[in-house]
């Protein structure tokens, strides 16, 4: 990759190099100016190659503030839908100083990874309000057990939901009819209720608008975090979600 003498000769004298003063008239460079040029930059590279960590370093810490400020903007234009969307279970302390957002998918194993640190972060901090979000893009096993654990909510309510999703999370079984059965079953819900509602119009939407919102915030992998304005794509350990919960309220 070439890169243009100007960036280059600017980068190399903020770290401390000195070049040629004809080198420094970038605009009107001749061929030996320009051989010099070249000559001078691969010597001091080759001389002091720590620069090039330090330059990737230097550009690595700008594009991670770049998207951080940009995941701001992105989570502001869709608060509405991420925070207050009347289809979301919301656990944790509803009055809490901080709101998770969680985008999961039942199939996805960093999701049950995650689901253990998560529960027990909200349960720790005790000041977390929880929304989760179903984000079902692993295949049409994901799509029913989305559809399962929405329908439980429309059928049977927020408690019941929130036992299918903790079932779902450690459920190890085919993610199918017979299955659903079962589960439902075992947490004393009525099972043709809910597989009754599953393909229903209703059920439909909240995965549409999930996915919707997912796009616009540029989610493409489960799980998925929002912390009041902070994306947080991928796996965090608990620890690592306090700290970024702590950081918040430092502010």
């Amino acid at each position: 990759m070439t890169l243009p003498y100007r960036l280059v000769t600017a980068a190399l004298l903020s770290l401390g190099m000195s070049l040629p003063a004809q080198a420094l008239d970038l605009d009107n460079l001749s061929n030996a100016d320009r051989a010099l040029l070249r000559k001078e930059i691969r010597a001091y590279l080759l001389e002091n190659p720590e620069v090039i960590m330090e330059a990737v370093a230097v550009l690595e810490e700008r594009q991670a503030t770049g998207q951080a400020e940009a995941d701001v903007q992105l989570v502001r234009a869709n608060a509405e839908a991420l925070f207050d969307a009347p289809h979301d279970w919301v656990g944790g302390n509803p009055d809490g100083d901080i709101t998770l957002v969680e985008f999961m998918d039942y199939k996805c194993g960093y999701c049950r990874r995650a689901f253990e640190d998560v529960k027990n972060l909200v349960k720790e901090d005790g000041n977390i309000r929880f929304i989760l979000k179903e984000f079902p893009i692993l295949g049409e096993e994901s799509v029913a057990a989305s559809r399962f654990a929405i329908a439980t909510k429309q059928v049977a309510g927020d408690d019941a939901y929130k036992s299918v999703h903790d079932a779902l999370m450690t459920y190890n079984g085919a993610m199918n009819e017979a299955g659903f059965t079962r589960l439902a079953d075992a947490l004393g819900l009525d099972a043709n209720a809910i597989i009754a509602e599953m393909q229903s119009d209703a059920v439909t939407e909240v995965i549409a608008a999930n996915h919707a919102l997912g796009q616009r915030l540029r989610v493409s992998g489960t799980p998925s975090f929002v912390m009041d304005d902070r994306m947080l794509r991928g796996y965090l350990p608990q620890d690592a979600m306090q700290q970024v919960a702590d950081e918040i309220r430092a502010q």
